[in-house]
């Protein structure tokens, strides 16, 4: 594979995630409020498919691949996913954002005056530039000559990170419609935030190249970037609403779903 191939891979891949997330955002046409167990369960689900993405579509290949060019498997794999999970946090502390269904006093970030839809906005841009990185490096990591994957592997992490933006969008897209915006607003605000993701994939497969041997730190990097937003937000969202065992169930079956969808397209 080419370096200009890998670009244009990744950015269709990243441009089925964005448009999954339009697709998410777009149910606020449907109805106003959504169950809040539905809401639970599909956030679940995206956290449980975000967890099984980073072990089988980047830790593994990270790892298998150190095996391959005799370097101890767990250095880079470990170092990747430390520093993925240091820069995550390092943004989380510096980036204004508002979790939704967070009242305007659980802010974080450095303290400035934002609209509360801006606040929104940047929270899931957070949870989505991980994702986009994953999808640019899984493509670049099946074009290396270092690689154990292919391309099948690559759209298996696209397609599985795409199902779950579909929960994503609709967490945007609800709570600024129940603020007061027009559906057609709340719609255009959801579907935006995941326009960071087909950047996140160029800078993935930017960094991949970049790397060269230290491909296995890049994807593990991913990793880490990821694993930082599952924990950080999106299972405590999913949890807000006190639907707990309905969200624990969720991401089961999205671990499931993903741990499937790699092995067999992989």
């Amino acid at each position: 594979m080419t370096d200009t191939s890998a670009y244009l891979l990744a950015l269709q891949g990243t441009g089925l995630t964005y448009g999954l997330t339009a697709v998410g955002s777009a149910f606020v046409f449907l109805r106003r409020s959504p169950n809040p167990k539905f809401l639970s369960v599909s956030l679940g689900f995206a956290a449980g498919v975000m967890i099984a993405a980073s072990f089988w579509s980047l830790l593994l290949p990270a790892i298998e691949i150190c095996e391959v060019v005799g370097i101890k498997a767990y250095v880079w794999p470990a170092f990747g996913f430390i520093c993925g999970a240091l820069l995550m946090r390092f943004i989380d502390q510096l980036l204004p954002h508002l979790h939704a269904g967070a009242g305007l006093n659980e802010v974080e970030g450095i303290r400035v005056k934002l609209p509360v839809n801006t606040l929104l906005i940047l929270a899931i841009t957070i949870h989505n530039l991980p994702e986009g990185m994953a999808v640019g490096v899984g493509f670049s990591g099946a074009g290396s000559a270092l690689g154990v994957s292919d391309l099948s592997s690559a759209w298996a992490l696209a397609i599985g990170i795409g199902i779950q933006n579909l929960p994503e969008g609709l967490a945007v897209s609800v709570p600024l419609r129940e603020g007061g915006f027009s559906r057609i607003k709340s719609f255009l605000y959801g579907q935006f935030s995941g326009l960071v993701e087909p950047l996140g994939g160029l800078l993935g497969v930017a960094m991949a190249e970049v790397s060269g041997m230290f491909l296995p730190f890049v994807l593990s990097f991913a990793a880490g970037a990821m694993i930082y937003v599952v924990v950080e937000e999106v299972i405590p969202e999913s949890q807000r609403s006190g639907q707990h065992d309905w969200a624990t169930m969720g991401t089961i079956f999205g671990f499931v779903c993903m741990m499937v969808l790699d092995v067999a397209l992989g």
